[in-house]
C-alpha cells in the first residue's frame, strides 16, 4: 500500500491528535504531556523547529509522525500513529523511511525515540532500519517509556 507523505496544516490537527490519542489510548493511557502535545500540536512542535507528516491514501490521512527538536542536529521521532485498521501494511514503514531520508538531507546527526519493550513489532521496525538501544541516564518524557533508541545518520549511506 503506498502513501503519499505531506507536510504539517493546521487542516491536519485534528487527525494528528485522532491517531495518536486512539493509539495511545489502545496501548497505553495518554499521559498529561500527550495531551498538551497533541492538542496544541503546531505551538509545541511546529513553532518549536519540529515537523509533522502525515500519511495519505485514497485521499484520507491514515497515518502521522513528528520529529521534535532536542539537542542541536539531534530530533525525536515522535508521536508516530497508523490508523488501526491498516496497520500491517507498510505504512509506519514507509514513514520511518521518509523520516531518515529527510533528516539525513537536512543533515541531522542523529535520530532518537522512546519505546516501550511491549511493543514487539514496533522495537522490529526500528532496528530493522537501524536504530540501537542505548542507556539513557536521563529521565523519559513518558512515563510509559522503558526503551531509548537511537540512529546515528553518519552510520548510514552518503
Amino acid at each position: 500500500m503506498k502513501v503519499k507523505i505531506v507536510s504539517f496544516k493546521d487542516k491536519y490537527s485534528n487527525y494528528f491528535y485522532e491517531l495518536n490519542y486512539d493509539w495511545l489510548n489502545e496501548y497505553f493511557f495518554v499521559e498529561e504531556y500527550d495531551e498538551k502535545v497533541l492538542k496544541n500540536c503546531k505551538k509545541e512542535i511546529i513553532d518549536k523547529g519540529g515537523f509533522i507528516f502525515f500519511a495519505i491514501y485514497n485521499l484520507e490521512i491514515v497515518g502521522t509522525m513528528a520529529l521534535i527538536p532536542r539537542e542541536e542536529g539531534v530530533y525525536e521521532l515522535n508521536k508516530m500513529a497508523v490508523r488501526k485498521d491498516l496497520r500491517g501494511k507498510g505504512i509506519g514503514h514507509q514513514l520511518i523511511n521518509f523520516i531518515i531520508h529527510y533528516a539525513k538531507e537536512n543533515n541531522y546527526k542523529s535520530l532518537i525515540l522512546y519505546s516501550n519493550s511491549v511493543l514487539k513489532n514496533s522495537i522490529h521496525l526500528y532496528n530493522k532500519f537501524g536504530f540501537k538501544k542505548i542507556n539513557s541516564e536521563e529521565n523519559t518524557p513518558y512515563k510509559r517509556s522503558d526503551i531509548k533508541m537511537e540512529l546515528i545518520l553518519s552510520n548510514l549511506w552518503n
